[in-house]
């Protein structure tokens, strides 16, 4: 009885292990649509969300938290499996994908709501941030910008800004008009972001084509 009893126990906790809830992360890395893009291909990730955190604004719109007034970054939460990928292998993958030496900015986008920050949800989340970076900056041999933030509400951003990166609406371009996949495209390119982590990280880049 005694061994049917434990076998009964270790069956609810391997199911309530694969029923276990999805977790979260939140961080910024510049333009979010690139984050988004980047995160939503990675095995275990669930799904991707870009908008804005960091700031006091309410309801922030892509035009307040753009021009600089707001506090707020443009962010990714990303949902993600904890079985198949850890929070760990998330910011081990974001630092790598973006310059965490830049305190201004990132890439060919400047000011404020263009930063990187890592923003925890539960204090395991903030150690693991604070091993990340230390990880990074011993790696790179380099200080690194990127804080850790204290997490507040999270924005989603307009539906227009969602999956950005593989949506067949038409905009406006510098390039004349493109589907909304290829503007992206055209942007990522254009802005350096893969160039630039290339030559930071050499092959430990992630996500750089």
């Amino acid at each position: 009885m005694k061994i049917l009893a434990l076998s009964g126990i270790l069956c609810a906790a391997l199911a309530a292990s694969a029923h276990a809830a999805p977790e979260k992360a939140i961080v910024a890395g510049g333009c979010f649509w690139c984050v988004e893009a980047d995160f939503e291909k990675v095995p275990g990730v669930i799904g991707a969300v870009s908008g804005y955190t960091g700031g006091s604004e309410q309801n922030p719109t892509y035009k307040q938290v753009s021009g600089g007034r707001t506090g707020h970054y443009e962010a990714v939460e990303i949902t993600f499996d904890n079985a198949r990928i850890s929070y760990d292998d998330i910011l081990h993958l974001f630092l790598r994908s973006v310059d965490p030496t830049d305190a201004g900015g990132q890439f060919c986008d400047r000011g404020k709501s263009y930063r990187t920050a890592i923003f925890p949800l539960n204090a395991a989340q903030e150690d693991a941030a604070r091993r990340a970076i230390a990880k990074a900056g011993a790696d790179l041999g380099a200080k690194i910008a990127t804080p850790v933030l204290g997490a507040g509400r999270f924005w989603p951003a307009e539906d227009y800004h969602q999956d950005y990166y593989k949506s067949g609406d038409i905009v406006i371009t510098r390039a004349g008009p493109k589907s909304k996949a290829n503007a992206y495209k055209f942007y990522r390119e254009a802005c350096g972001r893969d160039q630039r982590v290339r030559q930071l990280w050499g092959s430990a880049a992630a996500f750089a084509k």
